[in-house]
């Protein structure tokens, strides 16, 4: 009996993508996010969640996206990548999907060949197509590790003050 994907659905510009929902934690509203110096610029900061500093990656400017604008449906997905907790702001993320597996398929091959590794399939669901994709490709242990220096650096100034 194949199983059932249960995924956190979000939106990027016009397009919708699915994480697994055991890896997001929670779903909130942008609050006022505290910029770190000489970060890349798809890394806004930083923010103060219930006593816990967690860095904020704009998901929109990862993926490209040229029209990126601030409005009340933005949210942060506050997920678990390679053992972090991670923010990620996208333009609306408010669905819970429950997809087959029979209606997974892989990705096409024009992103393995590219940038775009990070798509692990395209699940169909009714009239949508929903991008699925692996947030530990997303960022890359790298960029993982300046955003976890970032954070710890932010909370240790926090804590001198």
């Amino acid at each position: 009996m194949a199983k059932d994907l249960h995924l956190v659905g979000f939106r990027i510009g016009r397009e919708t993508f699915g994480v697994p929902i055991d890896l997001v934690h929670e779903i909130v509203r942008v609050p006022e996010i505290t910029p770190v110096p000489d970060s890349p610029d798809f890394i806004e900061g930083v923010i103060n969640l219930r006593g816990k500093i967690i860095s904020i990656v704009d998901l929109r400017k990862r993926f490209g996206e040229k029209q990126i604008t601030a409005n009340k449906k933005n949210r942060i997905l506050v997920a678990e990548v390679q053992d972090k907790m991670v923010g990620l702001i996208v333009d609306a993320a408010s669905e819970v999907l429950k997809l087959p597996d029979g209606q997974v398929d892989p990705p096409p091959n024009v992103f393995e060949e590219s940038d775009v590794n990070y798509v692990t399939g395209v699940g169909k669901l009714s009239d949508r197509l929903i991008i699925l994709v692996d947030l530990n490709k997303i960022l890359q242990k790298g960029e993982l590790r300046r955003i976890s220096d970032a954070a710890a650096g932010t909370a240790t100034l926090g804590a001198q003050t």
